[in-house]
């Protein structure tokens, strides 16, 4: 990984970055890659067959439908294939009368069926919910092809001290469910699933907090793998949404427990702000790319594929699909090429 530049270290004092790798070892797909590209935010990626799919967070009137969906045969030639959504749900709109989108899609394949969280809030609130969404199949050709929206999984109030937004679900090596989740307020958090519904545990209730950020106080959009024996969270830090001017950026931290603490290579918690960093503006040789963020991550064909959405300062800061390989260190820690 290029070095970070002292500039850099000296406005996010509380972050490290991993040492050097390979570059050849992160061969990459962002570069290449064209067709239906934006607007995408927080990309979700998952493949069906030999399709890959791209969900992404949607306003109304921004395009027919809401939650939009992409495809691509070999990640580099991108088209639309279609919304989740072809109106905002029912007891989303009850829920939260101002929301005005449906965002930060998650989407794994999960007991035999696809399964599809997203979020309902609106700007500056933590009056939110998440939700689920179910199908068999993500091949709209077939005939059992169909989303079936299941309702409410979590909803947070003005009187919680966290905000039910992104979503990110995952089984850990016990074959627990869990859902990370969070957006600013007290940082990202973490509840159990019921494996077989797909929706928030009745025997565990615990909300349990993964991380944090003190000043300022953005941070969001978590992701949780496991891999060589840790559980890695990744989460996006300072501010997204605003063009070629956010200063979003991802970050990662470590843990052998799956409830944390996790820390960064120099053994920084996440719980007081610190992270490793994976994407970042400043690590972009060509300057064109903004606020990389939203991520997700498909394993695949042995390998690791990580999305994310970042902005195309040559083209007013437009919202833009970037997928690239992530690359491990001799020590473990992941390294994205961008």
């Amino acid at each position: 990984m290029r070095p970070v530049v002292s500039s850099l270290l000296a406005a996010t004092c509380l972050l490290t970055v991993g040492p050097a790798v390979d570059a050849q070892q992160a061969v990459l797909f962002a570069d290449r890659m064209q067709g239906d590209l934006s607007p995408v935010h927080d990309p979700a990626i998952i493949s069906d067959g030999d399709t890959f799919y791209v969900f992404s967070t949607s306003q109304e009137g921004e395009a027919p439908g809401l939650i939009h969906i992409r495809s691509s045969k070999d990640l580099v030639n991108w088209k639309r294939a279609g919304a989740v959504f072809s109106a905002m749900p029912d007891w989303a709109k009850r829920e939260v009368p101002r929301t005005k989108g449906i965002w930060a899609p998650d989407v794994a394949f999960v007991n035999g069926e696809y399964r599809l969280y997203y979020a309902i809030s609106a700007f500056g609130e933590n009056h939110s919910a998440i939700g689920l969404a179910t199908a068999k199949t993500l091949d709209a050709t077939k005939p059992d092809y169909g989303w079936k929206d299941q309702g409410a999984v979590f909803v947070s109030n003005r009187k919680d001290d966290y905000n039910a937004i992104d979503p990110a679900a995952f089984v850990d090596r016990e074959g627990k469910a869990w859902m990370a989740f969070g957006s600013f307020w007290s940082g990202l958090k973490m509840i159990r699933l019921d494996a077989a519904t797909g929706k928030a545990s009745v025997d565990d209730k615990t909300v349990y907090s993964l991380a944090r950020r003190a000043t300022p106080d953005a941070i969001e959009a978590p992701f949780v793998i496991d891999h060589g024996g840790y559980y890695y969270l990744f989460a996006s830090y300072d501010f997204c949404c605003r063009g070629a001017d956010s200063s979003y950026y991802t970050v990662v931290g470590r843990s052998k427990d799956v409830t944390g603490p996790y820390l960064d290579a120099e053994g920084k918690p996440m719980s007081k702000g610190f992270g490793q960093i994976v994407l970042h503006a400043k690590l972009d040789a060509s300057k064109r790319w903004r606020g990389p963020g939203g991520i997700s991550i498909l394993r695949e064909g042995g390998r690791e594929l990580i999305a994310w959405h970042a902005y195309d300062a040559t083209r007013n800061g437009a919202p833009t699909l970037r997928i690239a390989p992530i690359a491990w260190t001799a020590d473990g820690w992941p390294v994205v090429r961008q």
